[in-house]
């Protein structure tokens, strides 16, 4: 084998057990991911809609026990009549909300030359799943260093998958987290099928971090909560929760966000959880 053909295949073992035995562990400003560290909390609006909301919002994820805020500043809809975000004004909302409750923020870039900017304001850069596979997006991600939120897209296979984080990882951003939110099934009767054996079957595939977007994949606020405990349940590292001050209000998916009397039940459940099944018995 050529010392070219050699390199190639090396590339491919990135994400692999065989690249690396123990799992992966992102540390963003003190906040673990992965390896056991117990179950992290992203919860926060799909879309940042003004200054008032996403700091109130922010506020509700702190007193609720959340880690971190997650808010779209740049959207990618279905629609291109739908709410599309509010851009770099938007980033400057999730960064004042940042100084008044002190929680890192995830934010989606959609386009590779605004990882830059978005890289200036953002602790974790999020690639939603209609952008799994945009390749030069991946590798604008891979140069910023950013520790990158890759979502599996609706009819992406789990080899798919994991050559998307192979993408960023070439291109020497080791600081991948996968996030599992639903494919596309024959179900109607929720937006998407959570693939919770995913997580499993990622675990032992890979090293990296696993977390899991129950909201997108329920697409109704009331099924949040008891995927929430599955995902945890099968070992998921974390959890991408829609949160919002005033579900009805929201202008992106206000079906499947939840509030405050939601989610504060729900962190203390999925941590009862994490502790029970982590708790070693003599």
């Amino acid at each position: 084998m050529s010392t070219k053909s050699q390199d190639a295949s090396a590339r491919l073992n990135l994400t692999s057990r065989a690249y690396q035995k123990q799992d992966s562990i992102i540390d963003v400003e003190g906040i673990k991911i992965g390896g056991g560290s117990g179950p992290v909390i992203i919860g926060g609006p799909c879309s940042v809609e003004s200054e008032k909301q996403i700091i109130e919002t922010a506020e509700i994820v702190k007193h609720c026990g959340g880690h971190m805020l997650r808010g779209g500043a740049f959207k990618a809809r279905t629609s291109p009549y739908s709410f599309q975000g509010l851009g770099e004004a938007g980033l400057k909302y999730l960064q004042k909300a940042k100084t008044v409750t002190g929680l890192p923020i995830v934010t989606e870039v959609v386009a590779p030359n605004d990882v830059p900017l978005v890289a200036e304001y953002a602790d974790i850069i999020q690639i939603g799943c209609r952008n799994m596979q945009n390749y030069a997006l991946l590798k604008e991600c891979g140069k910023s260093r950013r520790p990158v939120i890759l979502k599996r897209g609706f009819g992406s296979s789990i080899p798919e998958f994991i050559l998307a984080a192979e993408y960023i990882m070439s291109e020497g951003n080791l600081n991948v987290i996968l996030c599992e939110r639903g494919i596309r099934t024959f179900c109607q009767e929720m937006r998407f099928t959570l693939d919770i054996g995913a997580v499993p079957l990622l675990k032992e595939r890979t090293h990296l971090p696993i977390i899991v977007d129950p909201s997108h994949a329920a697409g109704k606020y009331r099924y949040v909560n008891s995927l929430s405990q599955a995902a945890i349940a099968v070992g998921a590292d974390g959890l991408l929760i829609e949160v919002h001050y005033k579900p009805e209000t929201s202008t992106c998916d206000p079906d499947q966000a939840i509030s405050e009397d939601i989610f504060f039940p729900l962190v203390q459940n999925v941590n009862k959880i994490y502790n029970v099944l982590n708790t070693n018995i003599m």
